[in-house]
């Protein structure tokens, strides 16, 4: 594009057209061979639940109860509602369900540090230094939700993807992977925070009486026109640019009262905002049924936003992650595991009860999984045995849209160690999830300098449906 030609669409009136012609642009591949296999198409929507930290498969979707003590951990097994599907006996009510849902238990990669891995659960790809706590970056492969928003983005609602409880953090710094990455923050997820403050989730969305719709669109384009002139005074800012983004975001979110709605959770009766916990992921999973209901077609929620913050915070139960070094059954007794059992197992008896389940895909996952041995760690707080980092094996979950309810795939060996049979890594995660929203993972996607990536270098896990 030509500098001039920049300058005339960086106003807000502008942004409209450029981003209709950046959509136009867009490749994908013929989705014929791909609608043939199962699952194509089913989902409407998509609920991804993050637990981040790296969720002990042990102690949630393959417990061992054979396995010697120090690989079995302190918790037992229970049966499920699937004769001989066995899940951790701290989790009865997600136990009383097995029926809806299908285990995948033979998740594999080869990152073994939160922030790398992290970046390859959001992005389906690895980042440049494997194994590491990178930052950050503008040359990050996009969020899956932001090729989403390439691809096949919404007309029905603002925002194609939402990010509820984040932005996720590594511990405490901003994890990279969940942004747009190159393709700039027109492609960024719209961001919640913590909706258990009391106040509105997205703070200024109640448009002002004295406000009415022909004001705000004055407003706009008066707006628009001081851009453009700024932009007519020097050379063209990408700050400036991503601001009015935001900026074009913001007014078409007041126009649109059916998404400022999705985002009052206080509009739920006091009974199953309850059920779902009035805690932090209770009350985002809660959120995220809202948001699928006023058709977002992806919604990621970070069951915990920060992977490890009993460090700074031990009694602080809300600042708890899945990075569960020492100290885990502690951990998991006290607060993880009895919150995770209460919302999980809630957002799935909602959705169904809705009618919802039909056509919404769950996946719940984290970036790996932990060791098959307990043990004690002296580099890091707390006192009593946990596990270390594993990547070799751990489990996620499907439901809804189309998954084999009740269906285990994959078995891992007799200590949750490594896969037994076929192995399965996040890429084929994101592949099956752009494959149950009828898009074609094996299609590609165009930068804004119109350079082709892959929508997804894996394969959609399709022995989920049976």
């Amino acid at each position: 594009m030509l500098r001039r030609d920049w300058l005339r669409l960086t106003g807000t009136s502008g942004l409209a057209f450029l981003g209709e012609v950046l959509r136009q642009r867009r490749a994908i591949a013929e989705p014929a061979e791909a609608a043939q296999q199962p699952g194509f198409g089913r989902a409407k929507s998509v609920i991804v639940v993050f637990v981040s930290g790296g969720q002990s498969q042990l102690e949630t979707w393959d417990p061992k109860p054979d396995a010697p003590s120090e690989v079995r951990g302190a918790f037992g097994a229970t049966s499920t509602s699937v004769p001989g599907t066995l899940l951790c006996d701290r989790l009865p009510r997600l136990a009383k369900l097995a029926h809806r849902y299908s285990i995948v238990r033979t998740m594999s990669h080869e990152d073994l540090d939160h922030g790398s891995a992290f970046y390859l659960a959001m992005t389906g790809r690895y980042h440049q230094r494997l194994s590491s706590n990178p930052p950050v970056g503008p040359d990050d492969h996009p969020f899956f939700g932001s090729v989403l928003k390439r691809v096949q983005p919404t007309e029905r609602f603002v925002h194609t993807a939402v990010l509820v409880n984040g932005p996720a953090q590594v511990p405490f710094e901003i994890g990279p992977g969940q942004f747009g990455g190159f393709m700039g923050k027109e492609f960024d997820p719209m961001i919640v925070g913590d909706v258990t403050t009391g106040r509105p989730p997205v703070p200024g969305l109640t448009p002002l009486d004295s406000l009415e719709s022909q004001r705000r669109t004055n407003r706009a384009t008066l707006l628009g026109s001081l851009e453009t002139a700024q932009g007519g005074i020097g050379e063209y800012s990408p700050p400036m640019f991503d601001m009015q983004t935001l900026y074009r975001q913001a007014f078409e979110m007041l126009d649109r009262p059916r998404s400022r709605e999705a985002f009052n959770i206080e509009a739920e009766p006091a009974s199953l905002r309850d059920r779902y916990g009035r805690h932090r992921p209770g009350q985002a999973c809660l959120l995220a049924r809202r948001l699928v209901e006023a058709e977002v077609p992806l919604v990621t929620v970070m069951w915990n936003h920060s992977n490890r913050g009993q460090d700074r915070y031990p009694d602080k139960e809300e600042e708890h992650g899945w990075d569960t070094h020492n100290d885990i059954f502690q951990v998991m007794s006290q607060s993880l595991l009895p919150k995770f059992d209460q919302s999980f197992s809630a957002l799935l008896d909602d959705l169904n009860e809705r009618g919802m389940l039909e056509d919404t895909l769950v996946v719940c996952m984290g970036e790996f999984g932990r060791a098959p041995l307990v043990a004690l760690e002296p580099r890091f707080a707390g006192a009593t045995p946990g596990r270390k980092h594993w990547a070799a094996t751990y489990s996620i979950v499907f439901a809804g849209a189309g998954v084999t309810p009740g269906s285990v795939v994959g078995r891992s060996d007799r200590h949750a160690g490594y896969p037994a049979t076929e192995k399965f890594a996040p890429w084929d995660v994101t592949a099956t999830i752009f494959h149950a929203l009828g898009i074609d993972p094996g299609g590609h996607f165009l930068d804004l300098t119109q350079r082709p990536y892959s929508i997804s270098d894996g394969r959609p896990i399709t022995q989920i449906y049976g």
